[in-house]
């Protein structure tokens, strides 16, 4: 089998260090029963990937270490939501952070960084995908608990055991992600170059890895998401609590967000497994656009780490402001101060009745 490590996909690569060795994926045909010759898209991922995942980097930097900023400097006024909403910014912060490696691989088509971070950055971007899904169980959780149960749970929902439902979700994302650490390595290639994916002799991992992506990092936190909002809402609409609404509506904001943004991609791939282990059946043209709609669906799904920050200052009455107030303290002569004495202004006559309890909101 001939290898070739660009590749248009992070799960053929490194980064969902799907189990199978894929490196021949633009090839050899999927389905071995049939040769297909189409589109080769090592040219796109080489062109827009690379352009997109570089301004994916860019502004996800800025934009999640400005809601950390702000989150750590009002630390006094933080509750449960916040808690959970910093650690979200953290969990994107380090699948971005895994970014400028894949690019680097797919532009010089070898993997230059040795075995440990070939393992290290594998395993670093599962959890980031694991702890942000399971950060917004988290919090879907929480706000179910508080609205439906608030005198039950007033006293034990304490900052001590909101640092307690952080450690444990960590330590559930780096477990879930742990596979990859362990069977991720360094491959010589037949070009003589070096790949970082799973050895084939973990085949059996393939397994897991769609179990874990699809069932841990969807299915399940979409129904139990699905279930506590059902609950939610009809209490909502009986209430008049505009703090309540609020920050339900921001976390309802981000889980939709998510879900629009990475079912497309995982589902993609659940295709293209089925279509590789000859589960289902199909012609060549099928094939290539399980390719494309792959390639096309992770640089969507991708994107999404830019994204909380833009929902935080659209729906967040607080967080604008705050955020332009430390814009105001780094850059004091430029037209941020202009934007924040607007904002200041504006806001001047709500704060008095501000009845928000979380620093963004």
């Amino acid at each position: 089998m001939e290898n070739n490590t660009t590749m248009s996909e992070i799960d053929e690569m490194i980064f969902l260090t799907t189990p199978v060795d894929y490196s021949s994926y633009y090839d050899e045909p999927m389905n071995n029963s049939n040769v297909c010759e189409g589109f080769d898209i090592r040219f796109f991922s080489k062109g827009f990937l690379v352009t997109l995942y570089t301004l994916v980097v860019i502004l996800g930097t800025i934009g999640n270490g400005l809601v950390v900023c702000v989150l750590v400097k009002h630390r006094n006024q933080t509750n449960l939501t916040d808690l959970c909403l910093l650690n979200l910014a953290l969990s994107d912060l380090l699948f971005i952070f895994t970014l400028p490696f894949y690019i680097h691989y797919t532009v010089v088509s070898e993997w230059t960084f040795g075995d440990f971070m070939c393992r290290f950055l594998s395993c670093s971007h599962q959890s980031g995908f694991f702890s942000s899904i399971f950060f917004m169980v988290a919090m879907t959780m929480d706000r179910y608990v508080v609205i439906m149960h608030a005198h039950k749970v007033a006293r034990y929902r304490t900052m001590m055991a909101g640092a307690v439902m952080i450690a444990v979700v960590w330590m559930l994302s780096i477990c879930v992600s742990l596979p990859s650490f362990i069977f991720a390595n360094v491959t010589d290639e037949d070009n003589g170059a070096k790949g970082c994916y799973y050895s084939p002799e973990s085949e059996g991992w393939v397994h897991y890895d769609l179990f874990a992506v699809n069932v841990l990092g969807l299915v399940l936190p979409l129904v139990v998401m699905v279930i506590c909002y059902s609950r939610i809402i009809p209490t909502l609409v009986n209430m008049r609590t505009a703090k309540r609404h609020r920050v339900v509506r921001l976390i309802v904001s981000i889980v939709v967000i998510f879900f629009l943004f990475w079912m497309p991609y995982n589902i993609s791939r659940f295709l293209k497994f089925l279509y590789s282990s000859d589960i289902i059946e199909g012609s060549c043209t099928w094939e290539e656009n399980i390719k494309m709609s792959i390639t096309i669906s992770e640089a969507f799904a991708y994107t999404h780490c830019c994204l909380n920050p833009i929902i935080y200052a659209f729906v967040g009455q607080k967080f604008m402001r705050r955020a332009l107030h430390l814009l105001k303290k780094w850059a004091p002569d430029s037209s941020v101060s202009s934007s924040y004495r607007s904002s200041r202004k504006s806001s001047v006559g709500s704060r008095s009745s501000d009845v928000t309890s979380t620093v963004i909101m």
